[in-house]
C-alpha cells in the first residue's frame, strides 16, 4: 500500500530566519564567501546564533565545475565551524536535484523538524556560475541535467515530438540545450492550445517590470512585450529575454517546530512563517500536458497537506527558467484550466496588483537563477511578501503564498518538482 501523503503533520514547522544574497555576476566572491553571507543573513534574520543548529542540508549543482567534486557542504561550511559560528561536528547532508536542488535542501530540513531530529535545521544553497572565460563550457555543464546514461530515448522522443509539429529537433554543439527542450515544449503547447509567443513575452515583461524595485534582482531594468519579442532568439519561439540569466548567489532558511518557536522572543514569533504544505514529486518520460506531470503531482500533495485550494493562494513564485514555463505551471498548479495559462497572463491577472500576483520578485528570468540557490531564493521572496516587508514590491494583503521549483528534464517533464505553501499566522 502507498503512503497516505495527505496525513496531517504531527506539528507545525516554521521558517524563523531566511535570507538571500543578490543574484548577479560577482567575480570577486568565492563559493565559500557566498555561503558565509547566506548563513550569516539567515541567522541575523532569525536573531539567533548558530549554537543550536542540529542539521544542515547543503544544495549545489556545479561546484565540480570549480574543482570541488565531493563533500561540497563540508568544505564550504568548514570555515564557519573553525570560527565557532557553526557547532563543530554538525551533520551536513549534500543534496542535488538540478534546478530544484535548494528545494531538496529545504525538504530535508522540513523533515528534520517533523521527525524531531533537532530543534533547528538549516537549508542552504549556493551556485557560482559567472565565468566569462569558460562560458561555453559552463553551458555544456548545465545541459547535463537529463538522462546521460541512455540519452537516445529522450532524443528520439524530442525528434518525434518535433516531427509531429512539422519541424525537426537537432542536437546543437554535441548536446541538448535545456532551452531547446523548453522551446519544444512551448511549440507543443502552442499547437495544442493556441498559446502565443506574445503571451510568453507578456509574462517576461511583467517580471522585468517587477524586478526594477527588487534589490536582490540580477536585472533591474524594465522591458515591454515588444522589446522581449524583438530580442535575440535563443531557440524559437524563446528569445533571450524569456530565458533566465547565468549568475551567482546563495540563500539559506532556518526552520524550527512550533513548540521551539514558543520559547523564542516575541519579535521572532511575529515574523515566523508557517510551512503549511510541502511536497516533492518525480517526473517521467511518458508525461503529457493532460497527464499527471511532476508539478501536478507535487501540487496535489502540497494542497492536501496544507488542506488548501488554489483559490486560497495570494501570491506565487514560479519556476520560470523560461517564460513559457510560467504559463504552463500556472495550469499545473490549478490556477487556471489547461490551455488557459496564456490568456490568463495576457489578461493582467498575474500582475503585482492583479487577481493572482505571480513572480512579484521578477522571477528567474529577471530576479536570477543561480541553480543551487534558486528554490530557497524563491521562498525568501515569499517570506518577505508574507511578512509585509516588501516595500514598493508589496502585494496587498498577502498572507498565503506558493512556490514551485522544477529541476532536471526527463522527456517532456521535469525530473523533479517541489511545491511549497507558506502562510503567515500572526
Amino acid at each position: 500500500m502507498g503512503t497516505d501523503r495527505s496525513k496531517k503533520m504531527p506539528e507545525d514547522v516554521f521558517i524563523v530566519g531566511i535570507y538571500s544574497t543578490p543574484a548577479g555576476e560577482f567575480p570577486e566572491l568565492s563559493p565559500k564567501s557566498l555561503v558565509r553571507a547566506a548563513y550569516a543573513g539567515a541567522l541575523a534574520d532569525a536573531r539567533v546564533d548558530g549554537a543550536n543548529i542540529g542539521q544542515v542540508w547543503f544544495s549545489n549543482m556545479m561546484l565540480d565545475f570549480w574543482g570541488q567534486h565531493n563533500v561540497r557542504g563540508q568544505v564550504c561550511l568548514m570555515p564557519l565551524m573553525e570560527e565557532g559560528l557553526l557547532p563543530a561536528g554538525t551533520p551536513i547532508t549534500n543534496v542535488e536535484g538540478a534546478c530544484a536542488s535548494a528545494s531538496f535542501a529545504f525538504h530535508g530540513a522540513w523533515k528534520d523538524i517533523l521527525s524531531g531530529q533537532c530543534d533547528l535545521s538549516l537549508a542552504i544553497g549556493m551556485e557560482k556560475m559567472h565565468t566569462p572565460s569558460r562560458h561555453a563550457e559552463l553551458l555544456a555543464r548545465t545541459a547535463k541535467c537529463r538522462d546521460a546514461l541512455n540519452p537516445e530515448e529522450c532524443e528520439q522522443l524530442y525528434k518525434r515530438t518535433a516531427a509531429d509539429l512539422g519541424g525537426r529537433f537537432d542536437l546543437r554543439s554535441g548536446y541538448v540545450a535545456p532551452a531547446d527542450i523548453f522551446a519544444l515544449w512551448a511549440r507543443s503547447h502552442m499547437a495544442r492550445y493556441g498559446t502565443t509567443t506574445r503571451q510568453m513575452a507578456l509574462a517576461a515583461a511583467k517580471s522585468f517590470a517587477n524586478s526594477v524595485d527588487n534589490p536582490r534582482a540580477q536585472y533591474r531594468f524594465p522591458m515591454d512585450a515588444d522589446s522581449v519579442l524583438s530580442d535575440q532568439t535563443v531557440s524559437s519561439p524563446l528569445t533571450r529575454s524569456m530565458c533566465a540569466p547565468v549568475g551567482d548567489a546563495a540563500a539559506a532558511a532556518l526552520l524550527c517546530s512550533g513548540s521551539y518557536l514558543k520559547g523564542m522572543p516575541a519579535s521572532v514569533r511575529r515574523r515566523a512563517i508557517r510551512v503549511r504544505g510541502h511536497a516533492i514529486a518525480s517526473g517521467g518520460m511518458k508525461a503529457d500536458w493532460e497527464g499527471d506531470r511532476a508539478p501536478v503531482l507535487a501540487a496535489r500533495h502540497a494542497y492536501r497537506i496544507a488542506e488548501a485550494t488554489p483559490n486560497e493562494i495570494d501570491v506565487v513564485e514560479v519556476h520560470d527558467a523560461t517564460s513559457f514555463e510560467e504559463i504552463h505551471i500556472l495550469e499545473d498548479m490549478g490556477f487556471c484550466r489547461r490551455g488557459e495559462g496564456g490568456p490568463f497572463t495576457a489578461s493582467g491577472a498575474t500582475q503585482r496588483r492583479g487577481q493572482l500576483p505571480v513572480n512579484p520578485s521578477g522571477g528567474l528570468v529577471s530576479r536570477g537563477h543561480p541553480i543551487g540557490a534558486t528554490g530557497l531564493m524563491m521562498l525568501n521572496e515569499l517570506c518577505i511578501q508574507l511578512r509585509g516587508e516588501a516595500a514598493s514590491m508589496q502585494v496587498p494583503k498577502a498572507r498565503t503564498g506558493l512556490a514551485v521549483n522544477g529541476g532536471g528534464l526527463l522527456g517532456n517533464d521535469f525530473a523533479a518538482c517541489s511545491v511549497t505553501i507558506l502562510d503567515r499566522v500572526n
